[in-house]
């Protein structure tokens, strides 16, 4: 199976260059793809000079946009899968065989050990919550679905229509893929936690961005 890594990034001029150099010990610079997200740093210069694919937007869009961005350049390219990847290097590249050994699955989504005492508490009961609510929503169990570690087939990409903008992508994809049965998996991954990182999770405005995306798939 064919893959490109699809990073999503806005200004991480900080964190790029050390998760791009650890991601090519194992995937080959053309087969890695930076969104740049309207980064207003030196994220783009720094990816381009390692010598990824870079795709730019003029302006800020959200993750889901980079997302959608990345997904029409890989299924372009003529590969047979994506792996998305966050920037800021929580996401272990030597864990990217346990995605591609569940290959019976069209998505399939990491699954990270948070609990009460190795994650902040507001975290916890979202990643809880938010979870739940998109398994009954999807008819599948989903350990954790704002994990953006993960591998989604190009049928998927192609054929899932996508139109929220932010962190509530992650939840759409799985609803709608799963509603229109693509088979959903799951594979245990670690996460690093660097003390002191703030999220881009705005706990209050994306809670109400997710109940009103679940409010909308309940309906449909």
């Amino acid at each position: 199976m064919r893959y490109c890594i699809i990073i999503p990034a806005y200004n991480e001029e900080k964190k790029i260059e050390k998760t791009l150099m650890k991601l090519m010990e194992y995937v080959p610079p053309e087969d890695i793809l930076v969104v740049d997200d309207g980064s207003r740093d030196r994220t783009r210069e720094i990816a381009e000079k390692l010598g990824v694919n870079v795709v730019s937007h003029e302006k800020n869009m959200g993750k889901g946009i980079a997302h959608r961005t990345g997904f029409r350049w890989v299924c372009g390219h003529g590969y047979d899968a994506a792996i998305t990847m966050d920037a800021d290097g929580q996401h272990k590249p030597e864990e990217l065989e346990r995605f591609l050994h569940a290959g019976e699955y069209d998505l399939v989504i990491g699954k990270r050990d948070i609990t009460i005492r190795n994650s902040p508490v507001v975290r916890y009961w979202t990643n809880r919550t938010t979870s739940l609510i998109t398994s009954l929503l999807a008819g599948v169990r989903v350990s954790d679905s704002q994990c953006g570690y993960r591998l989604i087939k190009k049928a998927v990409m192609e054929k899932v229509p996508l139109t929220t903008t932010r962190f509530q992508t992650e939840t759409e994809i799985i609803v709608k893929a799963a509603r229109m049965g693509f088979r959903i998996g799951e594979v245990p991954i670690s996460t690093v936690y660097e003390p002191g990182r703030k999220s881009r999770i705005n706990p209050f405005i994306d809670t109400l961005r997710f109940l009103k995306l679940a409010i909308r798939l309940l309906l449909l």
